[in-house]
């Protein structure tokens, strides 16, 4: 018995399960195995979806048959007739609810955060066992108080040896299968399979990432499948049907077609399978610089300028008086002025801008120039630069910065649960009872004051 989640089907907005029957050998069987799979789904609009990762998980304990805590187990014949009246209902073999945030009342009480609650937090102090102490002081039996204040939870953590050293293992072990699988991927032709390619990446993936600390292997997994349905499949597809170089033959076509010249209206040499930012970001670096800078600048004079409105802009003030900030409504200002103050705050308007227009007007010549020699670059790229570009730049370095995140994110929990311990534990109730006191009293006194008397 599999238990989906609620509102999966359209039609029904129950939890739905699939029921696996299978007659051979049943008189030999000792029970049932369940798998509890109602939590693990994603919001798509109004319904729910499985991702790909609930759907191998589900596949996963079917096909091991292993007790999985809060997921999975087999519960014997006995146990369902004997103790459940023959009733299949899931919760009453798994309880797949999260263990309770108990609250202790000694630690509101007299403050302090209970070492029970720390040690809840053992996977983390295994991997990193003197991170505890550089988090944690002893406050009295039982009981600790926090080191850092609340604003430096986050850095003491990342910035901690043991912690720093456990994600440089996770981003070399990253590496280390993207060193493994990239000569594969390089090597990819013509007529490849797809989904194959893509079912052994996957599993290879996720049986890299097992026994991970820390990790789920199938958050892991998910990201490949995402930027497999997202990006990677249109690519392989394509790679499948025409080859590395299919698209860089269409550009030059393109080429011949068109002169040679790029416009703002002619964008018929985008390349899908190798975006421009690729071919910028490997061969044109100093270009892209160079435009940011104008834009830094621009932004400079923007800001200027809009301070500069802003601080004059009261009533009676430079351009309190007009009806639109403009270059013509200021030149009007300036003749109409007798005042040498104004005029100096009018000029100063006109000069950022024409900064302004002369910033936009580089940035346009040199984002077209940069488009230029993208456009240039394509038809003379070999099929090893291609293979570079596509399964170096645009594969791996994307599922790098996925599983990236997936990292930052194992400290980031750890922080959340130590700010949220600190802030519960924060203030005794005694310092509670105090602080109710002293501000009755202020507002007894104020209401005193106000000649008002009860």
């Amino acid at each position: 018995i599999i238990g989906l989640p609620a509102n999966l089907f359209y039609g029904t907005g129950i939890p739905a399960c699939i029921l696996v029957l299978d007659k051979g050998g049943a008189s030999d069987r000792k029970g049932i195995f369940m798998i509890d799979a109602s939590r693990d789904f994603t919001k798509d609009g109004p319904k729910n979806r499985l991702r790909a990762q609930d759907i191998h998980r589900i596949i996963d304990a079917f096909e091991t048959g292993r007790d999985i805590p809060r997921y999975a187990r087999f519960v014997k014949t006995t146990e369902i007739s004997e103790d459940n009246e023959y009733n299949l209902n899931l919760p009453r073999y798994i309880d797949s609810r999260l263990p309770e945030d108990v609250q202790d009342l000694e630690g509101h009480m007299c403050g302090g955060i209970p070492s029970a609650d720390i040690a809840a937090l053992a996977p983390y102090w295994e991997i990193c066992p003197n991170l505890k102490a550089a988090l944690f002081e002893p406050l009295r039996e039982g009981y600790l108080a926090l080191r850092p204040k609340r604003r430096d939870i986050r850095q003491t953590i990342n910035e901690h040896e043991e912690f720093k050293a456990f994600t440089q293992s996770l981003s070399a072990h990253f590496a280390a299968w993207s060193e493994a699988q990239t000569p594969l991927l390089k090597a990819l032709k013509q007529e490849c399979l797809p989904k194959q390619v893509i079912h052994d990446l996957s599993e290879n993936l996720l049986d890299h990432y097992e026994g991970q600390p820390l990790i789920d292997p199938y958050d892991i997994y998910q990201h490949i499948m995402t930027y497999w349905e997202e990006v990677m499949q249109d690519d392989l597809y394509q790679i499948a049907d025409m080859g590395w170089i299919a698209e860089i033959r269409r550009i030059i076509e393109v080429k011949k077609n068109k002169a040679g010249k790029v416009t703002e209206k002619d964008k018929g040499w985008t390349c899908d399978l190798i975006p421009k930012p690729l071919i910028v970001a490997r061969y044109f670096s100093d270009v892209s610089a160079g435009i940011g800078i104008l834009k830094n600048q621009l932004d400079l004079a923007t800001s200027n300028r809009t301070e500069l409105e802003e601080e004059h802009g009261a009533e009676g003030a430079a351009f309190g008086e007009l009806d639109k900030i403009s270059k013509a409504e200021v030149n009007k200002a300036i003749k109409a002025s007798d005042d040498a103050e104004e005029q100096a705050i009018f000029k100063k308007w006109l000069s950022f801008a024409a900064t302004e227009t002369k910033m936009k007007r580089e940035i346009k010549s040199a984002e077209a120039a940069l488009d230029q020699l993208a456009y240039e670059k394509y038809p003379v790229l070999t099929p090893d630069e291609i293979k570079d570009l596509v399964v170096d730049d645009k594969w791996m370095a994307t599922l790098s910065d996925k599983i990236a995140g997936e990292i930052r994110q194992v400290g980031g929990a750890l922080t959340r649960r130590v700010q949220q311990l600190g802030d519960r534990y924060a203030t005794p109730l005694p310092d509670m009872e105090k602080d109710a006191n002293d501000y009755e009293a202020k507002v007894r006194g104020h209401l005193k004051t106000m000649g008002l008397s009860w």
